[in-house]
């Protein structure tokens, strides 16, 4: 299969699927190398983007995934009448950051970093899909691990926790007051970007009011 017919049938595949896709999976069907398939994946995300197309193509770890283009969601929504998905609260923020930078963790070990009960939390967001089970602790009780999904690299704008700023080498307090200015950073970051779609959400209504 060459580049052109290979990048065909990568956005093909991700279409129809609508979920992220492993390159693996992609090169057994395509009889394709993983690596031609994550440069056409590579490819087809820069054309999107220079052509200012509706769509974006993004990589999770070794997975491909196409989703809207960002600066259409608010018209995607409007659209579609659906209602946006609730901002994260402090809380879950905290239990990402820790999830993120430590996994896989047991609640337990969420709870010590944070010194509250992190139950609610956890389910919230495994039913939110921004964690999952991974396993258990080989320890009494058998704990449940969890670690961070795709979902929750696509929600922080990033391809692998490799891109995560890394925390310093340091342990005790030091390394909780690390944590929690990363966790800072993370609600900074959100709130920003609701403050943005707030704004842009108030002027379409202006907009519309006008006409």
């Amino acid at each position: 299969m060459d580049k052109i017919e290979l990048k065909s049938a990568v956005e093909a595949i991700l279409f129809a699927s609508g979920e992220p896709v492993s390159a693996a999976r992609i090169a057994i069907v395509t009889d394709s190398d993983e690596a031609d398939v994550l440069e056409a994946g590579a490819e087809l995300a820069a054309e999107y983007e220079s052509q200012k197309r509706g769509i974006r193509l993004v990589r999770l770890n070794d997975s491909l995934q196409l989703h809207s283009a960002p600066e259409h969601a608010d018209a995607i929504t409007r659209a579609l009448e659906q209602r946006r998905a609730p901002k994260l609260s402090p809380a879950s923020l905290e239990v990402l950051a820790i999830a993120a930078y430590f996994q896989p963790v047991t609640r337990a070990y969420i709870e010590q970093m944070r010194g509250v009960d992190s139950s609610y939390t956890v389910g919230v967001l495994t039913e939110r899909g921004m964690i999952e089970p991974c396993g258990q602790l080989e320890a009494v009780g058998r704990p449940t691990l969890y670690r961070t999904t795709d979902l929750f690299l696509r929600t922080m704008g990033i391809s692998s926790l490799d891109e995560l700023p890394p925390l310093p080498e340091i342990s005790g307090s030091d390394a909780a007051k690390q944590l929690q200015e990363k966790v800072d950073a993370l609600r900074a970051a959100e709130e920003a970007a609701a403050k943005i779609e707030s704004e842009a959400e108030a002027e379409s209504k202006e907009v519309a009011l006008e006409h």
